[in-house]
């Protein structure tokens, strides 16, 4: 049963990935060449502060789905319907506080802008870009929280597909017919108001609930040990954008998101595989299965790893010649930064290097036991940043996030390995030293063998594929050298589902 979830979740995510990829990169590029790199920089900075509502949230989703799983696997709809309801009192009081944050920074931040953006002008898009937000606290959050724990991403993933079309289609119509960006803003973000709406309907259908039956006594536990890791992350990865905005300009901004797009977008594709996963690691946990959890997590830690190498190996070649053709029509801003762009993409490989790790982290609850590190991850990214960002500018703000995500790593892979899978870290260090070489081995071979100009999309699809191939050759041969035996055990278990799939069908 586990099994079948996994590929479920893990086909439909695909998809979705896919989707926001596309929209990732089709959106920015309307908006960047029908109203300007300065009104992309506007909107992105605008949902960037809006985003600082979520550290209200105090961490509460990963300890949500941990209260979970058990009750979800016992089938106690008692215990579920108090974790719930405590869950949506607690959303629906951010939304409200939300309403009130809404119009702190329409009042305030306008003036910021000033100089660059009509003050109605900055106050009509803030609210404007605030709805979808609303929505999902007020609606949402709840009831999707419900449905990872139970293993079925998959319906998210469905939900997510429909209303990200239809933004995309929106968005194109509106730009096509010259729309004003408050008109093109309000309806692609509808389409968001979609989300939690059906998220509702699903849960109420799917799951046989009597909220009126609920303890009204009834605590979150562990709410405070999520805060601080929570409060952390939230300014951590909201830190460059904000400094940006406030120490540079907005087409800074903008430059900066074009780059984030690339490293987003690695990021989703990475995530097509662990969120699927992540669940079923709660389930084990839940059950503690530790000889099942160390087996699972040793191949699960071996795929993760080659793939993200391959991934990110070819993103520190490709990014740059990528970023050229895509703003090759833009001249308000020069977008071409290879500098900048070699760290922040390193800072993007760590993270997900990081997250392999702290999956299993929020998986087994150990929030109160990482909080330090997450801290101390936040400070050092806004120290570093704020010290660098006057001088070095674009440059200074990714020192910062790659310094403080370094630190960071270092503590979850040390903590997961030693206190939850109960191994030596030095099994994890090994093959993070290979995944160095190994990138470094790609980059050199890539350099030098004969590709194609990057003169269109065609040639840098032509050369992404010849990259992968080189890049997957070297990491199985390398993994063969290395780790004989867990590759050709990936094979036989790849071999067992094919087998599997189609004795079923």
């Amino acid at each position: 049963m586990r099994s079948k979830k996994v590929l479920y979740n893990v086909g439909t995510n695909v998809i979705l990935r896919i989707i926001v990829i596309l929209y990732g990169f089709v959106v920015p590029k309307i908006i960047i060449s029908y109203y300007g790199s300065n009104v992309y920089g506007l909107i992105t900075s605008i949902t960037q502060f809006l985003s600082y509502i979520s550290l209200l949230e105090l961490g509460i989703g990963p300890v949500v789905k941990s209260l979970l799983y058990k009750p979800l696997a016992k089938k106690d709809n008692k215990a579920i319907i108090n974790i719930l309801k405590a869950t949506e009192t607690f959303f629906r009081r951010i939304a409200y506080f939300f309403l009130i944050y809404i119009l702190i920074l329409s009042i305030f931040y306008p003036i910021v802008v000033a100089d660059q953006f009509d003050y109605i002008y900055t106050f009509s898009l803030i609210v404007i870009i605030s709805i979808s937000i609303f929505a999902e606290y007020f609606f949402g959050m709840t009831y999707r929280l419900l449905i990872q724990a139970d293993q079925k991403n998959y319906v998210i993933s469905i939900i997510q597909i429909i209303t990200y079309v239809l933004s995309t289609i929106s968005i194109v119509v509106m730009a096509y017919l010259k729309a004003p960006i408050f008109l093109l803003k309000l309806v692609s973000g509808l389409a968001f108001v979609l989300r939690p709406i059906l998220q509702n309907l699903y849960v109420k259908k799917k799951f046989n609930l009597d909220f009126t039956s609920y303890d009204k006594d009834y605590k979150l536990k562990n709410k405070k040990d999520g805060m601080i890791q929570h409060i952390a992350y939230v300014i951590h990865t909201n830190t460059d954008v904000v400094i940006l905005s406030l120490f540079s300009k907005l087409s800074e901004v903008s430059v900066y998101s074009i780059y984030s797009l690339i490293n987003n977008g690695m990021r989703s594709i990475i995530q097509t595989f662990s969120s699927s996963v992540e669940s079923t690691f709660g389930d084990i946990i839940d059950k503690n299965e530790k000889q099942l959890l160390a087996r699972r997590f040793n191949t699960y830690e071996f795929l993760y790893l080659m793939l993200i190498t391959i991934m990110f190996s070819c993103t520190l070649i490709l990014t740059v010649p990528f970023v050229t053709l895509y703003t090759s029509n833009v001249k308000d801003v020069n977008y071409v930064r290879p500098v900048f762009a070699i760290i922040i993409i390193l800072s993007e490989y760590v993270s997900v290097i990081k997250q392999l790790y702290y999956d299993i982290v929020k998986v087994a609850g150990h929030f109160k036991e990482t909080k330090v590190g997450a801290l101390m991850e936040c400070i050092i990214n806004l120290s570093v940043s704020i010290v660098l960002v006057s001088r070095y500018g674009l440059i200074g703000v990714a020192i910062g996030t790659l310094v403080a995500m370094t630190i960071r790593s270092i503590e979850i892979i040390y903590h997961t390995n030693r206190y939850i899978i109960e191994r030596n870290a030095f099994e994890s260090v090994k093959k993070l030293f290979l995944v160095a070489i190994e990138t470094g081995i790609i980059i050199t071979v890539c350099r030098v063998i004969p590709c194609l100009e990057f003169t269109s999309y065609m040639t840098w699809a032509i050369n992404a594929f010849i990259f992968m191939t080189v890049s997957l050759f070297i990491v199985l041969v390398m993994n063969f050298v290395f780790y004989r035996k867990e590759l050709i055990n990936c094979f036989l278990m790849f071999g067992k589902i094919i087998k599997r799939k189609r004795k079923n069908s």
